[in-house]
């Protein structure tokens, strides 16, 4: 997997989490508002590609927790610098909804790269 890919794929992960977040509070999911909605935790995930050094090893599990932790807190720190509150159910939800988005699509991605090459192996699963 491409750098670019994996970078891409997160931030359409992060950026759905914002989506269905204002969604499901009723809001509008016009541009605007998404972006005031996602911006934290989309500077907190590419804090993260930075600190897992995601460019060494795109769609990395490791490297996917770094990025997941990072987005969560951080996210969480500049929504709170930018005015905006939190909760504690906020918070559990975002980790939450964040891991299964960020780690998901990697789990599956891992997944299949052992299919194929038990396939190619001729391993039986």
């Amino acid at each position: 997997m491409k750098f670019w890919t994996s970078a891409l794929i997160d931030g359409l992960a992060v950026s759905a989490f914002a989506v269905i977040g204002r969604l499901s509070h009723g809001e509008l999911t016009d541009l605007g508002g998404t972006w005031h909605t996602a911006w934290p935790f989309l500077a907190g995930a590419a804090i993260g590609t930075i600190a897992a050094r995601a460019w060494r090893r795109p769609g990395s599990y490791v490297g996917g927790l770094v990025i997941w932790a990072c987005t969560v807190v951080g996210g969480m720190v500049l929504r709170v610098l930018s005015g905006a509150t939190i909760a504690v159910s906020f918070v559990l939800v975002t980790a939450i909804t964040l891991a299964i988005l960020l780690l998901g699509w990697r789990l599956v991605c891992h997944l299949l790269a052992r299919a194929r090459r038990r396939a190619r192996t001729g391993v039986p699963a």
